[in-house]
């Protein structure tokens, strides 16, 4: 079956009111820049509270679905055969034609669903139903109509041409990509935080990212995970700035001068503060961590209160009330899971305290913290002049 055209549905864009079109001209940008890379020529635009993409030539079909369907914004992916308007007996073989080659088991249930886009159409919407509805069951005897629960619901729209589909592809749901500001992502190699970056891009935001890149304890390659991890991300989310900041020295000198079971949280707030710093130069609204609830000795409600006392800016944590697995299921169905688990260690996981403290006092961290005063400002401003930027495209 050759499909011509992709209705693309979407859910929540349609309660948004006078402000609908700028989220409707969001999802059509999203939807072009995700077939930019896809073999074929694609026209993408809106009609009538639709959006539609007609594909010339020949293209990919499997390939355009896979890339629709990590747009954020689309609810259901339809594939649709374009007829021209030849009469309506024409109109009968062609959706007999459709029905045998679609569905090769004719034990099923159907409906016909009728659109008269297209006014001055002889038949009402209503007759169109029941006349191709008879014309399928007299070609197939064994199918049988069903108008509440049907197996196959057919659609047909009689516009200019006439566009005839059943098929609905599940979409990524959210909110297209930018319609809600940006946000920077302090992106590890582990689990947890690219699908933070994923969820909270689902609902409209852009990323930027912040790596904490400790050489010669993690390797160029624990850097090139983390590249890996924000490629696969930027598939949903578009392009990430990814700032690879040099975090050894800073690392090393709390460790020297900061009590050993406190040295997580130390580090947590100075890579809090950096990433901050660039989020704020780049006009960000908040931070996002991969932070769960009790998950390790960090993410204790204590940890994440003294994370936060250094943060102006508000700290989204998504996954904050999943359980490890819930988490682990999310990363599998984005493709990120087995990038996560390759053997490659982050600087978080080198200079870990045997016993963590798990209920810290933020003015008992804070006065450890006075400790650093010599040399940490001149540190942390180093790091940032000397930090890496990648741009991360899918």
């Amino acid at each position: 079956m050759r499909f011509h055209t992709f209705l693309l549905k979407y859910g929540e864009i349609g309660i948004k009111g006078k402000n609908r079109y700028l989220f409707e001209d969001a999802l059509v940008r999203q939807v072009r820049y995700a077939l930019k890379d896809v073999e074929g020529t694609f026209t993408v635009y809106k009609s009538q509270a639709r959006i539609y993409v007609d594909c010339e030539g020949e293209y990919d079909y499997d390939d355009t679905v896979e890339h629709l369907k990590r747009v954020f914004g689309l609810v259901g992916i339809c594939p649709v055969v374009r007829m021209e308007d030849q009469g309506f007996d024409q109109l009968k073989k062609d959706v007999v034609a459709y029905m045998d080659e679609v569905y090769p088991d004719k034990k099923l249930s159907f409906k016909v669903e009728a659109r008269r886009a297209r006014k001055s159409y002889p038949k009402t919407s209503m007759e169109i139903n029941c006349d191709l509805g008879e014309a399928i069951l007299d070609a197939f005897p064994e199918t049988h109509v069903d108008v509440h629960k049907p197996d196959v619901m057919l659609h047909v729209e009689v516009r200019n041409e006439i566009y005839v589909y059943s098929q609905i592809i599940p979409g990524a749901g959210g909110m297209p990509v930018g319609t809600n500001g940006s946000a920077m992502l302090l992106l590890s190699g582990g689990i947890d935080s690219p699908v933070a970056g994923y969820m909270i891009s689902k609902r409209g935001v852009g990323l930027e990212a912040t790596y904490f890149h400790a050489p010669p304890y993690t390797s160029e390659r624990a850097k090139q995970k983390v590249v890996d991890l924000a490629k696969i991300v930027a598939r949903y989310s578009g392009p990430i700035k990814l700032h690879v900041v040099n975090f050894t020295d800073i690392q090393l000198y709390i460790y020297d001068q900061c009590p050993h079971d406190e040295l997580t949280i130390i580090m947590r707030r100075y890579m809090m503060r950096i990433a901050e710093h660039f989020a704020k130069a780049d006009g960000c609204l908040g931070m996002i961590t991969g932070e769960s609830i009790g998950q390790v000795a960090s993410q204790t409600m204590h940890s994440l209160a003294a994370t936060n006392d250094v943060c102006t800016l508000p700290v989204y944590r998504p996954v904050i009330g999943f359980d490890k697995q819930e988490i682990v299921d999310i990363s599998e169905k984005i493709e990120t899971y087995e990038t996560s688990i390759q053997p490659y260690e982050d600087c978080c996981t080198i200079f870990v305290a045997k016993h963590p403290v798990t209920k810290p006092n933020i003015e008992v961290i804070r006065r450890s913290e006075e400790k650093l005063a010599e040399k940490i400002d001149a540190m942390v401003q180093e790091a940032i002049d000397t930090v890496e930027v990648i741009e991360v495209t899918p």
